[in-house]
């Protein structure tokens, strides 16, 4: 199977070179396609000077990571879409690992990949559906487990930064839903899926190292983990219902409230501002959803 390896770039800066330079084996295998989300720091002529074996699209504007996934998902011809963070770099043969593992497996329709940090350490790729379980299980300790795992195994939903869909289900379900701008479009499009019949699976051995969030940290600086929580609260607003609505923001305000009271006891400040506005956005609730 052929894949089209589709970059979202805003504002990356140098850690976009990276992500294209360790894509530099997969050339005349995979197509590579780079969509500028309007960035203004001139990082995709750049990278596109250096790598001119790389597509580049140019979007105009911020679709934000939806959006323009979508739109350089319809300028691809591959048969698998490879999604993968500009502040990601992938190890030699993650990209055929993970697109081969997910052709040997006729019931997936998605894949992603292994994450780890700059040091090698082991990253969450993967988590739960349902408020209780994502909340209560998809943390270090319920996590145990999956560090452990070497081999290809089913999951609820895989994160965006490295994850593979086929072509023909990413157009079945109208590609990701564009209303979340950025944070919960991975985990919709995997509920969508599911469905449908669509597994979704997690592949370890195909690993990529995972920077530090350039593009979100540079948009929402220390409220990105409040980002994500928000796009999760969107995605329980548009498929759970009130009750598990209620439930999660019930959840997670205790959840992270505890974890701001922890780190200010210990005198971590800034770790407890990051959770204290997660909590400030539980409590305000469900922000609107960007236009469709």
């Amino acid at each position: 199977m052929t894949a089209s390896i589709i970059i979202v770039d805003w504002n990356a800066g140098a850690a976009l070179d990276g992500c294209l330079a360790s894509l530099a084996a997969t050339k005349g295998r995979h197509e590579v396609v780079l969509v500028d989300n309007g960035s203004s720091d001139g990082s995709a002529a750049a990278a596109t000077a250096r790598h001119p074996w790389v597509r580049l699209v140019e979007t105009g504007s911020n679709l934000g990571f939806a959006g323009g996934a979508n739109r350089g998902a319809t300028a691809a011809q591959g048969d698998v879409l490879v999604f993968l963070n500009p502040d990601a770099r992938v190890v030699r043969g993650a990209v055929d690992e993970l697109v081969d593992t997910l052709a040997r497996v006729p019931t997936a329709g998605i894949a992603g990949g292994g994450l780890v940090d700059e040091r090698g350490g082991w990253q969450p790729g993967a988590a739960r559906f349902g408020p209780l379980r994502h909340l209560l299980l998809d943390t270090t300790p319920g996590r145990l487990v999956a560090r452990l795992r070497r081999v290809p195994y089913r999951v609820d939903w895989v994160y965006g930064t490295f994850m593979a869909v086929r072509r023909d289900l990413f157009r079945q379900l109208g590609g990701f839903d564009a209303r979340y701008f950025v944070y919960g479009e991975d985990l919709d499009l995997c509920w969508r899926a599911a469905r449908l019949g669509a597994r979704t699976i997690h592949v370890p051995a195909a690993r990529a190292i995972h920077g530090h969030n350039v593009s979100a940290a540079l948009r929402f600086g220390p409220g990105r983990e409040a980002e994500v929580v928000k796009g999760e609260m969107r995605f329980y607003a548009l498929h759970g219902g009130r009750r598990a609505l209620a439930l999660f923001r019930a959840v997670a305000t205790c959840k992270f409230g505890v974890k701001t009271a922890l780190a200010a006891t210990v005198g971590r400040w800034r770790t407890a501002a990051v959770y204290a506005r997660v909590v400030r956005a539980c409590v305000a609730g469900v922000p609107p959803l960007a236009p469709a």
